[in-house]
């Protein structure tokens, strides 16, 4: 079942393309990564995706609907969650009710019909015990958990993460991962951004390349990170540097 298609996906500003004629499909419970350099468009196209930024051609379609006029709010509402590559917990609000939070304007639910999810969800991410704990007090870790519980918290279909492992030691990464892997088993489609490939491609099954906006390469994560045309325009390398 196809959860997220992006047809013909255009933006610019000015003379840079940010996304030039994208096209990608994500299916229900499929985890995908996106690799690219610096400013390849990676991030603008999560924004065009969740609907902080209006394509200048194209269109998204989430369960089969054409949402590409919708706004970033119904977005959500309708299944399209996100992380950011910057934690933006409410610090004054414990981890608790930043997931209330998540549950009552994301998913549209009653306090009291979220409590239980939004328990089970911070059990998952290995933060109820931080439940009554204010979110400005969390370790970096702690915070990037709570931008990946805020958002499953909004019950989605398709889950941006958007480099959710930057900054982290090897050691926190790593179990990071093994809790992504958990959610993924849940099955919520994973659409995830990251620099630290090892990571990635620990969970997805298909790795995407976008080079200047553009969508170059997708396929199997060992065949793409083995690619010479990979190695040249995301690491640097020249192809006979691989041999």
């Amino acid at each position: 079942m196809e959860v997220l298609r992006i047809e013909n996906l255009k933006k610019s500003f000015g003379a840079i393309k940010v996304a030039d004629a994208v096209n990608l499909s994500i299916a229900k419970g499929e985890a995908v990564g996106i690799i690219g350099p610096n400013g390849a468009g990676k991030t603008s196209l999560f924004n065009l995706i969740s609907g902080n930024l209006a394509p200048d051609a194209g269109k998204i379609y989430l369960l089969g609907k054409d949402v590409t006029a919708m706004g970033a709010e119904m977005r959500c509402r309708a299944g399209i969650g996100r992380t950011y590559q910057i934690p933006q917990p409410f610090s004054g609000m414990t981890v608790f009710e930043n997931c209330l939070v998540a549950a009552t304007s994301g998913a549209g639910k009653s306090e009291r019909a979220s409590y239980d999810n939004c328990a089970e969800v911070l059990r998952e991410m290995h933060l109820l015990a931080k439940a009554n704990v204010l979110a400005g007090s969390l370790t970096l870790l702690e915070r990037k958990a709570l931008e990946v519980a805020r958002a499953l918290c909004s019950e989605p279909r398709v889950l941006l993460l958007d480099e959710i492992a930057g900054g982290l030691t090897t050691a926190e990464a790593s179990e990071l991962v093994e809790t992504l892997r958990g959610v993924h088993t849940r099955g919520v489609a994973i659409v995830w951004i990251e620099h630290i490939v090892h990571a990635l491609v620990a969970v997805v099954n298909r790795l995407v390349v976008i080079d200047f906006g553009a969508k170059v390469m997708e396929g199997d994560p060992a065949e793409v990170m083995a690619s010479a045309e990979v190695k040249r325009i995301y690491m640097g390398m020249e192809a006979h540097d691989a041999a």
